[in-house]
């Protein structure tokens, strides 16, 4: 094989954007050779736009999945979605590139990634925030040791301000049984999957305070507090919104050799000369601390390339075997920080990770039956409106 057929499952906002980097050959090895969408007007604007690529396009899944006009498929559907489609894709013996986030709840996306580890084909995830290299350099400050053992993590992740006319432009959207969640779900995954990838560390338990409506008039969180804690004793605090302007996006890990910050799309690192637990074990002057050098990370290529990047990324795996940067079994992981921050709420108490999935699947069932937007989460259709 020397170029990967793409099918891209749903049309709609992210669904335009993949259509038009694939179709600018902007993604080396890779041509976008299919389309399936059950909004004819998504359709009519491919025809539009792209009616000379030898698109072939489909309003039926299934028609879609037995067609065998493409290797590997992009789902760009609305989240509830991603897995079922996702797992017919493996089925069919297609590989798949899954939008983010990676389900709603992480029982779903457990049936998923075993279904993806038992087709054998690739399986990435569209953490397009991994290509970045501000979080790639701060990745590799921390796991290579430079700044010692975490000892808290901290994001104040408050710049996703949105209006009340956002919400009311689609009667699917902040609903428990359109989107599955607010900030966290929808604006959110990407932080939540580089705070642990980053640190390359999951918290052993979370305990938050969700606000559900509390600057917009919908049911879902638009304002959220978690504290954490890991297994070797750092913690960690996780502060959104979408109510907040102007918003402020602070990343800082402290670690026993400093302090690094990014900010203002800057890394900062505030390196000690001396660890801190050296330091405090052979100081004896009293008042004194270690020595800190402030240090300007310099970063080349951020933001990065983003999406096409991470398809690219999938594209090189499939031909070359090159590793996957964001390998679609991780979905859960920052999936399982915003369930465990929902639940939390919800039982007013800690959860520990991992979740309680039946209970989270039941607590969440609650909301969708008394949900604005009166839908059975297993039978949500496909309804490419855009979901950002």
């Amino acid at each position: 094989m020397d170029k990967v057929r793409i099918g891209l499952i749903g049309v709609g906002n992210m669904g335009k954007g993949h259509t038009e980097y694939l179709v600018g050959n902007q993604v080396k090895g890779a041509e976008l050779t299919a389309i399936v969408d059950t909004d004819a007007s998504r359709l009519d604007w491919v025809r539009t736009n792209y009616g000379d690529k030898n698109i072939q396009l489909f309003d039926d899944l299934d028609a879609f999945f037995a067609s065998k006009a493409f290797d590997a498929v992009i789902v760009a559907t609305p989240h509830y979605d991603h897995p079922e489609s996702a797992k017919q894709a493996f089925s069919h013996g297609y590989h798949v590139l899954v939008e983010k986030p990676a389900g709603v709840y992480t029982k779903q996306v457990r049936e998923m990634n075993e279904a993806a580890a038992k087709s054998g084909k690739a399986f990435g995830i569209m953490y397009n925030q991994r290509t970045n290299p501000l979080y790639q350099k701060l990745r590799d400050l921390i796991t290579s040791g430079e700044l010692g053992e975490v000892r808290r993590t901290n994001w104040i992740i408050t710049n996703w301000y949105r209006s009340q006319s956002y919400y009311d432009s689609g009667g699917w959207r902040a609903t428990w049984a359109g989107e599955g969640g607010g900030v966290l779900i929808n604006q959110d995954p990407h932080q939540l999957d580089l705070w642990q990838w980053t640190i390359d560390m999951m918290p052993k338990r979370v305990r938050a305070f969700c606000g559900f409506g509390k600057y917009r008039n919908i049911e879902v969180e638009d304002d959220v507090t978690a504290y954490v804690e890991y297994e070797n004793g750092a913690t960690g605090l996780f502060v959104t919104t979408t109510g907040e302007a102007p918003g402020t996006n602070r990343f800082e890990v402290s670690g026993d050799r400093g302090k690094i910050v990014i900010e203002d799309n800057k890394l900062t690192f505030w390196r000690l000369r001396v660890p801190e637990p050296e330091f405090n074990r052979e100081y004896k002057g009293g008042f004194g601390s270690p020595e800190c050098w402030k240090c300007d990370v310099p970063i080349v290529g951020a933001p990065g390339p983003g999406h096409k990047g991470i398809t690219q990324n999938f594209v090189n795996h499939i031909l070359n075997g090159t590793p996957l940067l964001a390998p679609g079994e991780e979905g859960i992981k920052g999936l399982t920080l915003s369930n465990a921050m929902h639940l939390s709420s919800w039982i007013d108490n800690w959860v520990d990770l991992p979740i309680n999935e039946d209970l989270y699947y039941e607590k969440l069932q609650e909301r969708i039956q008394s949900s604005t937007v009166k839908k059975e989460v297993k039978a949500v259709e496909m309804d490419v409106k855009g979901t950002h």
